[in-house]
């Protein structure tokens, strides 16, 4: 009996390494760009069923690799929403890069800067540094965790979904140290109820102000209004909404695929007529799972891999 409860314990233990081992917390930086000295100090409550983090002052990504034989090439970063304000890091994170791993696609939480005058000396860059970067880390670390570079996508939830769709738009002008210029290119955008635009009668007023601030020239308001960024290279993009959304108006990703559909660029668009906004994978109205629908658009781009040996 003692010998199978010492077996059962190790086993228990392996489980618990093996999980541990599977999440990796990188910093984004050595030295952090675009930062200025200062005593902010972050706030988490990563327990809660949403998680909550504010007050980012250290970029990371946190890395959930499949095993290697499971390993499909496919990789995705995932950028949390919270209005520019916090994160909501375990419902638009956490939860969903556990099931990515499922499908043998590595997934990356990033945790990145929230505009603040007081850590950025331009708080308008600072959402887009940290995307760029980790996606540069992501192609420069692919061999090691078993990535194709050329299937890393970008993926954002609500003011997220903004940090995605400018990587996605903006990814020409690089606003990170970058010698050996990697692409800083997504292959593919996955945006869920995202803030797309920052123009008067359909923006999401706290993204706005938390980035640009309220009072920003037409010109600025335009430049990270991304669905007049959109060009015929701009990535391929899946894209969810509700058409009940009272907090982002599901304008914003009706405007940035009929964009991307003017440009050519391949683009699914799946609106349901409830859910409202920040249901994260689970929309309660519908016993339809968006999560299966993102599945079957990556396939049907032919993203997937045989399995690495």
């Amino acid at each position: 009996m003692k010998t199978i409860l010492m077996i059962s314990a190790t086993i228990a233990l392996s489980a618990c390494y093996i999980s541990v081992k599977a999440q990796m917390v990188i910093p984004l930086y050595k030295t952090i760009p675009n930062s200025k000295p200062n005593n902010i100090v972050e706030k988490s409550d990563s327990t809660s069923v949403r998680g909550k983090v504010s007050n980012v002052v250290l970029p990371t990504i946190t890395a959930y690799l499949p095993e290697k034989s499971a390993a499909n090439g496919v990789a995705v970063i995932i950028c949390p929403g919270g209005g520019y304000s916090y994160l909501v890091v375990n419902h638009e994170g956490k939860d969903v890069a556990q099931e990515f791993v499922k499908r043998g696609i590595a997934a990356f939480v990033l945790k990145y800067r929230l505009p603040n005058d007081l850590i950025m000396i331009n708080k308008e860059i600072g959402p887009l540094q940290d995307a760029q970067q980790a996606i540069k880390i992501v192609r420069e670390r692919a061999v090691e965790w078993h990535i194709d570079p050329a299937k890393v996508g970008i993926m954002g939830f609500s003011a997220g979904g903004h940090v995605a769709s400018t990587l996605s738009t903006h990814y020409q002008k690089s606003v990170i140290d970058n010698p050996f210029n990697i692409s800083l290119r997504p292959d593919f955008s996955l945006l869920i109820y995202p803030v797309i635009t920052f123009q008067d009668s359909i923006l999401h007023k706290g993204s706005k102000k938390a980035l640009i601030g309220e009072n920003a020239s037409v010109e600025k308001v335009n430049e990270y209004s991304n669905e007049l960024q959109v060009t015929t290279d701009t990535p391929p993009a899946f894209i969810v909404h509700c058409s009940d959304d009272q907090v982002v108006p599901v304008a914003n990703s009706v405007n940035y695929y009929t964009a991307l559909q003017k440009h050519h660029v391949k683009a699914e668009l799946h609106i349901y007529e409830a859910g409202g906004h920040g249901f994260g994978m689970h929309n309660a109205t519908t016993s339809d799972n968006w999560m299966d629908r993102c599945f079957n658009w990556i396939a049907a781009n032919k993203l997937f891999s045989e399995p690495q040996k």
